[in-house]
């Protein structure tokens, strides 16, 4: 599956939210609900070596293995960068509630 990236890494907010609506038919293809941004990246904090912080969830019945890796290794191409992907149900009870309180999703 192509995705409508960048020729180099993407280095602003703006780029994340931008490359994420031009793919949306391509991201919702990995049976994706919504998806929030969080992190360096959502905070306009992002350095050259940041990756980007995805809080993702899944419709009913989506969350495999293979939507997950998949939708991981897109974001990476579509990004040009590392990525980390957590679910609602993978946040840790110590982190999860700042990020709850951070995250700014841009695919709903």
């Amino acid at each position: 599956m192509g995705c409508n990236s960048m020729a180099s890494p993407t280095s602003t907010k703006h780029d994340i939210i931008r490359l994420l609506h031009a793919n949306e038919a391509a991201i919702r293809a990995f049976g994706v609900r919504r998806i929030g941004l969080f992190g360096s990246y959502q905070r306009d904090e992002a350095r050259a070596d940041s990756d980007v912080d995805l809080l993702v969830e899944f419709q009913p019945g989506e969350t495999t293995f293979d939507h997950f890796m998949g939708l991981s290794f897109f974001c990476e191409e579509l990004f040009g960068r590392r990525v980390e992907i957590v679910t609602p149900n993978s946040l840790s009870p110590y982190l999860g509630p700042r990020i709850l309180r951070e995250v700014e999703y841009v695919v709903t």
